[in-house]
């Protein structure tokens, strides 16, 4: 039940009326017993700044979601960006500080490690092969070096991003062997999927999975469909698959843990 003493958050996102968000997190704070909320808010980049500004200044709103395509405008609505925002250049989410101050960071890499995490799977000295460099390539790139990966190599068909991603993750990481490159299927324990190739019917694999060795763990970030042609192809072969949905429930316990409110329970 709503009352006067709940709290709030947002999620602001242009369009928002897809959003999985406030349904996923509204189930999940009443579950656990927290008097809180998740409200949509269609916003366009136009009035982003506008928005932003009465939405910090309400006193019950203890955070705001980012979602496509305010990721990378949001962190100007920042005090402080946390490490994985600055190293990605994005953020999806903003919390109120007990200050007053605003903190903001990147939580789609996390919610992949999470995921990986959550299916036994641990990412510490793992060699991973990277397909895709943009926004959630580069957030999980990130999260997995800071979850101890041994090596890892970053493919996109814009080689250039790949070459920076790969770049600024070897200043970053210098213990993490980096480099940006087709993927090795003969030595990656974990292959990912970190582009849109999957989510509409008739899109080829990303990468051919016909060299993959037994005990490799092949990941997807596309939630729609939830089983891709790359993951079907991959448990075809007998691989332990990650999908998109783990990643967003993995983001969904990484989120609530940074608002303040742990998501213990699961529907």
């Amino acid at each position: 039940m709503i009352t006067g003493s709940t709290h709030l958050l947002a999620i602001v996102g242009d369009p928002i009326d897809k959003a999985r968000s406030p349904e996923s997190f509204c189930r999940l704070f009443e579950l656990n017993g927290h008097d809180a909320i998740m409200i949509p808010v269609h916003v366009t980049s136009a009035n982003l700044a506008a928005v932003m500004t009465g939405l910090k200044a309400m006193r019950n709103l203890d955070g705001i979601v980012a979602t496509m395509p305010h990721k990378v405008a949001m962190a100007a609505f920042a005090d402080e960006v946390l490490e994985t925002g600055r190293l990605v250049g994005a953020v999806n989410a903003l919390r109120r500080c007990p200050d007053g101050r605003w903190e903001a960071d990147m939580f789609d890499g996390r919610g992949f490690v999470a995921g990986l995490r959550a299916h036994g799977h641990d990412p510490v000295d793992a060699r991973v092969a990277l397909i895709g460099a943009g926004g959630a390539g580069s957030a999980i790139a990130v999260s997995l070096c800071q979850a101890g990966i041994a090596a890892l190599s970053v493919h996109d068909l814009d080689a250039a991003k790949a070459a920076r991603l790969a770049a600024t993750l070897r200043t970053t990481f210098p213990k993490v062997d980096v480099r940006a490159g087709a993927p090795d299927l003969a030595t990656a324990s974990i292959l990912i999927n970190a582009t849109p190739i999957g989510m509409q019917p008739g899109d080829p694999l990303p990468w051919d999975l016909a060299a993959l060795r037994p005990g490799t763990i092949v990941g997807d970030v596309t939630t729609k469909p939830e089983v891709t042609p790359f993951v079907a192809a991959a448990r075809a072969k007998g691989a332990a698959t990650v999908t998109g949905r783990d990643m967003y429930e993995g983001q969904v316990r990484e989120l609530g843990a940074f608002f303040g409110y742990p998501l213990e329970k699961a529907a």
